[in-house]
């Protein structure tokens, strides 16, 4: 390693060279990589829902269905409005009373049927059925022309409508989210590093991984919008750790060795190997994620995972060059840390480790019972804010129309009317179905087929099947909701086996279903992988136990503020924070505990050890913890997407609560443990006599 780092030393105007180079094609593929607004997409495929959804693409090219509610506006203006959005590219179909009858004929005078489900006292609602998914570039285009036909007296509500919100507010936050991000490192690494200039001259490596990291998602196609919003501060955050890993060794090696670029070349081979056995605990994390039935795991896992890696790539490459080139600048601005020493602290934790265990354990329960009851959310409404366009026509649709979520029961040609009609009243008498329409219900057995328009035939029948939609009055992912899906598909599934029932409130039950196996698995999978790689770090099944127990902890306590606080969070957070916290803040657990055994094999008493060890290793910790916090925060505080929002606040908490509980307690259970330690690890206290001793001089000089 000591070549390579002499390589980079010398040749470093080079390797800045070819780093800045490969920053084009990055910015390439950066710009091609599709992003992806709607979380149902990532159902995995065998469900029935997904291929019910997926002949509703193909075979009646209505892939998703908005709705349009227009108030105190007359039958000929509706019907104007009506004929320019059916002329849009990607609407398939918009359905209104006119395809049933003339609407010359007085609203008063129409059959029950039609007039309950088209009309209220003032206002009329249409179904705008699209040919492509919600998410897709037609669709959403499609929805930008819709809104520019309408007026102040319609309200345009649906998956499609809501996507588009996100898409826009998304692009408006994103950049604003990662300058905060930038801004509040540079704060904090200001307050805690010596130098004026270093704090941006490890944003800009941190930067280049960054573009690197974005520009290769290309290989995926796409990636999420919680992805793109969050992957930015997040790696951010999680690589900061190896930079100040570099640069407390280089600065050393400086002190002993005249030569700047042997010191260099040192410095990345002493911390070379500590930084890459660090970034496998945070990469683990992230990898327990893409183990997600739900695929966004895998959008969000392998992103992440692939960053840090090109993190620790840059750490060890571009950081290096332009710290060299920048030396001079670098020691021409200097100011002292804000930093205290931690002697106080080192000697409080030491000497009341028992009192910091008795709060550990009053803590773990009310924690424990607060995780495990957290209100969740699956709906992507809810994370938006409640006077955009789309949230509010939700609310017009369900006020005026009691109408929140529509499924769509596809049912083969030949099944005879009379059964549809029998099996459409039995659904009719579920508890929150506000209406069903289906084309034998409202044509009647009566008329012969012949009699029926091809357009409006089209809209309920095409490639042997029959369409019919229920309107529900329940929102979508609520037990009640949940209920009325079961019931639905007992009553459909006793008619014919060969029906399907999909739609947004089915799509989202699934959903919510395999969220909650999600969950179980990808925390089993992160602490697995992090318990066995710091076993093989520490060759000692204690240590790993040890560390995993302490951190799921402050994760216990982190994901049970929302309870206690009386608030919910998106069922993505439940997933994912606990293998993200884990992975990246377990590098502080794993700092102290090395430090504590390297000074248990000076010589010193496990008292002594751990407030030398406590006294020496909190800069760093508080340094990293910080950072993280800092990275992070800036979203929490400014996003108006609940979705992002919530989760880099939790993250952003996640680090503080790390920090302080392995600053507080984690010394504490290793001093109980140190005995039962030393039994179950390989080489825990070897170190020679002449090395004991002077660690027991060192340590009564001071």
């Amino acid at each position: 390693m000591n070549k390579f780092g002499h390589f980079i030393a010398k040749h470093r105007k080079l390797v800045l060279l070819i780093a800045t180079f490969l920053l084009l094609p990055s910015f390439y593929g950066m710009i091609k990589t599709k992003i992806n607004y709607d979380i149902l997409t990532y159902l995995p495929k065998k469900l029935e829902s997904v291929k019910g959804q997926e002949i509703l693409n193909d075979v009646f090219e209505n892939s998703s269905t908005s709705f349009l509610v227009i108030e105190n506006m007359e039958e000929k203006d509706v019907a104007k409005i009506k004929d320019k959005i059916s002329g849009i590219e990607g609407v398939e179909k918009i359905i209104w009373v006119d395809d049933f009858v003339d609407t010359a004929i007085p609203k008063e005078a129409l059959p029950e049927e039609l007039k309950d489900t088209f009309y209220r006292e003032n206002s009329t609602l249409l179904m705008i059925q699209f040919g492509n998914e919600s998410s897709s570039d037609i669709t959403q285009d499609a929805i930008t022309e819709i809104r520019g036909v309408l007026n102040k007296q319609c309200f345009l509500s649906g998956m499609a409508a809501v996507l588009k919100d996100t898409v826009e507010l998304a692009d408006k936050q994103t950049p604003i989210y990662v300058g905060l991000a930038i801004a509040l490192a540079v704060l904090v690494l200001s307050l805690t590093l010596e130098s004026t200039i270093i704090p941006f001259i490890i944003l800009i490596s941190i930067g280049y991984s960054i573009m690197y990291n974005f520009g290769t998602n290309i290989i995926f196609g796409e990636i999420s919008y919680i992805t793109k919003s969050l992957a930015a501060v997040l790696q951010l955050g999680v690589t900061m750790d190896y930079s100040i890993f570099l640069l407390h060794r280089f600065e050393e090696e400086s002190r002993k060795i005249d030569d700047k670029n042997q010191a260099m070349a040192n410095a990345i081979e002493k911390t070379a190997a500590s930084i890459m056995g660090s970034s496998l605990t945070t990469i683990a994390g992230f990898l327990a994620i893409a183990f997600m039935e739900l695929t966004i795991g895998k959008d969000i896992g392998l992103v992440m995972a692939k960053g840090v890696f090109l993190g620790v790539i840059s750490v060890l490459t571009v950081l290096p060059a332009l710290m060299l080139v920048f030396d001079k600048v670098i020691h021409r601005f200097s100011h002292k840390t804000l930093l205290p020493e931690f002697n106080g602290l080192s000697k409080l934790v030491t000497k009341h480790y028992k009192l910091f265990i008795i709060i550990a354990l009053l803590i773990f329960l009310p924690a424990f019972y607060g995780e495990r009851n957290n209100e969740v959310y699956y709906n992507l409404d809810e994370s938006l804010p409640r006077d955009m366009d789309s949230i509010v026509g939700f609310s017009k649709l369900k006020n005026e129309y009691n109408m929140m979520t529509t499924h769509m029961i596809l049912v083969p040609s030949d099944m005879p009317s009379y059964k549809i009609k029998s099996m459409v009243d039995d659904i009719e008498k579920l508890e929150g179905i506000e209406k069903v329409i289906s084309y034998d219900k409202f044509v009647g057995p009566g008329i012969p087929d012949n009699f029926i328009p091809k357009e409006v035939k089209d809209k309920f029948e095409q490639g042997g099947y029959k369409l019919i939609l229920v309107n529900s009055s329940f929102k979508a992912a609520t037990d009640e909701e949940n209920a009325q899906v079961d019931a639905i598909y007992d009553i459909t599934k006793k008619y014919d086996s060969r029906t399907m029932v999909t739609g947004e409130g089915v799509l989202t039950k699934d959903l919510v279903s395999i969220a909650d196996e999600d969950f179980k698995r990808v925390n089993v999978i992160s602490i697995l992988a992090v318990f066995f790689i710091i076993l093989l770090v520490f060759t000692s099944v204690s240590i790993p136990l040890l560390l995993v127990l302490v951190i799921e902890l402050a994760i216990f306590i982190n994901m049970a503020i929302p309870y206690y606080m009386n608030n919910s969070i998106p069922f993505i957070s439940s997933i994912v924070i606990g293998s993200i916290q884990l992975g990246a803040t377990v590098d502080y657990a794993i700092l102290l505990t090395t430090r504590f055994r390297e000074e248990i094999r000076n010589g010193y008493n496990k008292f002594e050890a751990m407030e030398i060890s406590v006294r020496e290793s909190s800069k760093s910790i508080f340094t990293s913890g910080l950072t993280f916090f800092g990275s992070t925060v800036g979203v929490a505080v400014i996003s108006d997407m609940e979705i992002v929002k919530s989760l880099s606040g939790m993250i952003a908490r996640g680090a503080l609560i790390s920090t302080g509980v392995i600053l507080f307690i984690l010394p504490g259970v290793l001093l109980v443990s140190e005995g039962f330690i030393r039994k179950t690890s390989k080489n825990w206290g070897k170190g020679t006599v002449d090395t004991a001793e002077k660690g027991r001089i060192i340590y009564e000089n001071k």
